[in-house]
């Protein structure tokens, strides 16, 4: 009775910061509430999903790996879709792994990270996250950049800067503006935010100085995944290989 009392207060609270967001998005006239329900369903819908599967994968190391290899298909495909880049998309995954990985693998083969499922799977999840949310935005802000300042760009081939160079100069402070979420938080952790592995930790028993270090190896971590995806987005965008495909013919015809 207590049990199906606590999962119909957690359905109530659900549905009325859904009903919540929506309603305030459409007010605002910022959207529509669309995306937001949808949202909201699919977040249920998948955390049911993996709440169903998440004990076979984290008691079998191949299964883990394929998880993850999952999660970093799924922030691929996210990331391209929030772009529009396209058929170019897949290129996004490049900035994602080129810093989840890297930091992954240092943590690993530091000791701080255990070769387990229960560590690897949040742990990698945390490092994927942030490295998808900081291509997406780096990627939308440096394309932005790019098709504004047109003339600037025309301006700096016409003074023999090479195409990458020119492109460069124009999209790497918009691009950089993407690791600003990743600075504040870090900056403020413990006294505005309280982050997930720091919590989680203390909710699990372990010491409150180790869950402290483990969330600091997390934001350190954190910092130098999001700093190498912007800085692959960069040079992806000044080589061509990340681009919509408005500008693909635009810049074409320069």
């Amino acid at each position: 009775m207590v049990i199906a009392t606590d999962w119909v207060r957690l359905l109530v609270v659900c549905l009325v910061l859904t009903a919540a967001a929506a309603a305030v998005v459409r007010w605002g006239g910022l959207a529509s509430p669309g995306p937001v329900v949808r949202a909201a369903l699919r977040a249920t819908a998948q955390l049911a999903a993996v709440s169903a599967v998440i004990t076979a994968v984290l008691a079998s190391l191949p299964l883990t790996v394929g998880f993850l290899v999952l999660m970093a298909a799924v922030a691929t495909g996210t990331s391209a879709a929030r772009t529009g880049t396209g058929r170019r998309g897949a290129w996004v995954g490049v900035a994602i792994l080129g810093g989840a990985l890297p930091a992954i693998a240092l943590l690993v083969l530091g000791g701080l990270v255990p070769v387990t499922g229960i560590a690897l799977v949040p742990v990698g999840g945390i490092l994927v996250g942030g490295a998808m949310t900081a291509t997406t935005l780096s990627v939308r802000r440096a394309l932005d950049a790019l098709r504004d300042r047109h003339g600037e760009y025309e301006a700096a081939l016409a003074l023999g800067f090479t195409e990458p160079d020119a492109v460069r100069e124009l999209v790497r402070r918009p691009a950089a503006e993407a690791l600003l979420p990743a600075l504040d938080q870090t900056r403020t952790v413990g006294l505005v935010t309280l982050p997930g592995a720091f919590v989680g930790m203390l909710l699990g028993g372990a010491p409150v100085w180790q869950a402290g270090a483990l969330q600091l190896v997390v934001l350190l971590a954190l910092l130098a995944v999001e700093a190498v995806a912007i800085v692959v987005v960069v040079e992806l965008v000044a080589r061509g290989f990340v681009r919509r495909a408005s500008q693909e013919e635009e810049l074409r015809l320069t």
